[in-house]
């Protein structure tokens, strides 16, 4: 039986990103709200260059980053050449759990540096868990 691409698609919210960042600070990917979600997943693959990579889970309060962050996790795999990868991910209950102080961080970004300026990758972001939702996932952005 085939499966449609829409089913797939109504358990998870997913999205890609470019990592170009020409420069070797921390950088937020970008922000995508956990409410209804229980789970978050990320993942970057190199795609130019051999530094090393630094990266973690942050949470925040505001949509755009603009509050305190929250570090949820920090990865230790180290992806150093074109096609290395790594994954983190954390639980809605783990964000909670880190932001018990004031309890309002709910938008998750992964942040990355590399340690030469010229490096790239691609980030994967996935939520999932939860209500279901037709339509979580674009089928295209062009």
């Amino acid at each position: 039986m085939a499966m449609t691409i829409d089913k797939q698609q109504t358990r998870a919210a997913r999205e890609l990103y470019d990592f170009d960042p020409d420069a070797t600070t921390l950088t937020d990917i970008g922000w995508v709200d956990m409410k209804d979600f229980d789970y978050f997943l990320c993942g970057f693959r190199h795609t130019i260059g051999t530094s090393a990579v630094v990266y973690k889970i942050i949470a925040n309060p505001a949509s755009d980053g603009s509050g305190t962050d929250v570090v949820i996790k920090t990865g230790s795999a180290q992806p150093d050449a074109v096609g290395d990868y790594c994954w983190l991910e954390t639980t809605a209950e783990e964000i909670a759990d880190a932001d018990a102080a004031t309890g309002t961080a709910r938008y998750v970004s992964m942040q990355v540096s590399v340690a030469t300026g010229t490096d790239e990758g691609v980030v994967y972001y996935e939520r999932g868990g939860g209500r279901k939702y037709d339509g979580l996932t674009a089928d295209s952005i062009a």
